[in-house]
């Protein structure tokens, strides 16, 4: 492979595109899927999951912005509207005052158990139901390396 052209060859041109599908078409596609049945976004759909996977369903709002790829305004947006539905309690850490931590209420587990089932299917339908075991093996393996390369190119590790 030529490393000197600064062009993408042929193959990887088709790689390239095919990944630019999934990585914008595929969260638009789910998106429009929760917002049909759940009444709610991708992204709040992730808010939600996060804490529900959370020890004791908390989480401070940094961290959660971070694995949620957010900024702390537009988390703070969500938070606003999650608790207005009661789904989720905003108090300050107990451990570090100048943190808040977010609980899901039993009502955002509610949410959350009601909005998977048809989120699932989606995800199944679109991305593990047209591989092969194998293809899912090599495509995990692979999207594995470059998120790591992603990941420290963003300083996370």
């Amino acid at each position: 492979m030529d490393t000197t052209s600064p062009w993408l060859d042929d193959e990887q041109q088709e790689l390239w595109q095919a990944l630019l599908t999934v990585v914008i078409g595929l969260p638009a596609a789910l998106d429009r899927q929760l917002r049909r049945e759940a009444g709610i976004s991708n992204f709040e759909y992730g808010v939600l999951a996060r804490l529900s996977m959370a020890d004791e369903a908390t989480m401070r709002l940094s961290d959660l912005a971070r694995e949620c790829d957010s900024t702390l305004p537009r988390l703070s947006k969500v938070m606003d509207r999650f608790e207005g539905r009661d789904w989720v309690l905003r108090r300050l850490d107990p451990a570090d005052g100048r943190y808040t931590l977010a609980t899901l209420t039993e009502a955002g587990h509610e949410k959350v158990a009601t909005s998977a089932p048809d989120h699932v299917a989606q995800v199944k339908r679109l991305v593990f139901d047209p591989l092969t075991a194998a293809q899912r093996r090599h495509l995990g393996a692979a999207l594995t390396r470059v998120a790591a390369t992603v990941r420290q190119e963003l300083g996370g590790g």
